[in-house]
């Protein structure tokens, strides 16, 4: 059985064959594939006769009523497995999807909110649907805002109020910018901090692309005081970091700041306000999944929870 196979019959193979000749490789007989399809002998047999002819060319060496797969057989094996093993990851997946605990919550927040309020909130999600999963993607703005505009996650965290095309918005927590200094700092014996304390001191920044460090220049712009700029990163978290070693003072939102707080950082409330905002994104056409519901509950709680102790700290 020689020669080119006619396209018009290759279309004509179908799963089955495939199956028959997966069968047939696993088993090493006819007789064994039949067991393993629950069909006959005969039949598989008959099935791939078939696909020979369809294929137009033969696939196995036949002795003494065994079939020896050929070189071609055994290319065909080869893409035959790496299919099937894709197939029953599928079919894996369609019946985990049936298991309560196998649904995950997709959560895309700011890097700063995944590091000091995206885990509170969690833990008190788990602690009432302990069989909950969640995937978080740490993410900065404009790409957060244009994910979720395109309804890839089931909720977002960022720090705007306003709502990106394609999602509605609620405001989680809304506090003022805080000081972050080294606990051996001169300025930390201030009880409030007002622009002109801060002149001359080393500063760390956040990065000149952040909307925070812009309107942050521009206050001590409009007031005239000059510090001294020493580092600048993208991460709050980071800048607290550097603080806490004794690299300068900053300004960082309250959320990270009680999160980095240490016998070696301490907060301060400033005598101006720069306002900042926690936010909860959620698509407006993505099918939601039941569990936004608690998550967002738990992020309420915990938003709360951190408005307190601050007030308590009074920042």
């Amino acid at each position: 059985m020689t020669g080119m196979s006619d396209p018009t019959l290759t279309h004509r193979i179908t799963h089955r064959h495939i199956e028959v000749f997966r069968a047939v490789m696993t088993a090493g007989s006819a007789t064994g594939a039949a067991d393993l399809l629950h069909s006959s002998q005969p039949t598989v047999s008959r099935e791939l006769a078939r696909l020979e002819a369809l294929l137009g060319y033969a696939l196995f060496e036949r002795a003494q009523g065994r079939l020896r797969p050929n070189a071609r057989a055994l290319a065909l094996w080869d893409e035959v497995q790496r299919s099937w093993q894709g197939l029953e990851r599928v079919v894996d997946r369609a019946v985990a999807l049936g298991r309560p605990d196998a649904v995950q919550l997709s959560v895309l927040c700011l890097p700063a909110l995944a590091h000091a309020l995206l885990p509170g909130a969690a833990a008190r999600l788990m602690q009432h649907h302990p069989q909950a999963r969640l995937s978080v993607t740490p993410q900065e703005s404009p790409l957060l805002e244009e994910w979720m505009s395109a309804q890839r996650f089931d909720l977002g965290l960022c720090e705007q109020a306003s709502a990106p095309p394609g999602t509605r918005a609620e405001v989680l927590l809304t506090l003022d910018e805080v000081a972050v200094l080294p606990a051996s700092h001169p300025l930390a014996r201030q009880r409030r901090l007002r622009l002109e304390d801060f002149a001359g001191e080393y500063f760390v920044s956040l990065s000149a692309d952040d909307p925070y460090r812009r309107l942050i220049d521009a206050r001590f712009a409009e007031a005239g005081v000059a510090r001294t700029l020493r580092m600048e990163t993208h991460s709050a978290a980071a800048v607290c970091a550097m603080v806490q070693q004794g690299l300068g003072v900053a300004i960082v939102n309250p959320v990270t700041a009680l999160a980095a707080a240490s016998d070696q950082l301490v907060l301060r409330p400033l005598a101006f306000s720069i306002p900042f905002s926690v936010t909860a994104l959620l698509p407006l056409y993505r099918p939601p999944l039941p569990e936004v519901t608690p998550m967002l509950e738990a992020l309420r709680a915990e938003a709360a929870a951190i408005a307190q102790r601050l007030a308590q700290q009074d920042v």
